[in-house]
C-alpha cells in the first residue's frame, strides 16, 4: 500500500537540510531501485509571487510499504529527522488515483 510521509521543516533548517541530503536522497533511490517509489521531493518557500524566498518548508514522499508501521519505521530513520531538519512528520495511506 501506499503511504504519503510528509515532513515539516523546522524555520531556518536549510543549512542543515544541504548538509544531510545525500544521505537522505540515497534511502529514496533505494525505495525507487527497489520499485516502490511513487514520487518525491520538496515543498519550496518560494512562490510565483516570492520567488527569491529561499528555502523549503517540508517534503513529501510516497512510496509503498507492507504496513504503516514499517512505513513508520522508515520514516523515523530518514537523515532529516535524525539531525532536526523536520519538526514533524505525518504520515497518512494514499490511493493513487490518476493519471
Amino acid at each position: 500500500m501506499y503511504f504519503a510521509i510528509i515532513g515539516e521543516d523546522f524555520p531556518d533548517s536549510l543549512p542543515l537540510r544541504l548538509q544531510v541530503r545525500p544521505a537522505h536522497l540515497s534511502r529514496i533511490e533505494a525505495l525507487q531501485a527497489e520499485g516502490r517509489l511513487l514520487l518525491a521531493g520538496p515543498f519550496p518557500r518560494a512562490t510565483p509571487e516570492s520567488p527569491d524566498v529561499p528555502g523549503f518548508s517540508g517534503s513529501l514522499i510516497v512510496a509503498d510499504f507492507p504496513t504503516q508501521a514499517e512505513c513508520q519505521a522508515w520514516a523515523d530513520a530518514d537523515p532529516y529527522v535524525l539531525a532536526g531538519v523536520y519538526s514533524r512528520v505525518v504520515i497518512q495511506p494514499f490511493r493513487k488515483v490518476l493519471p
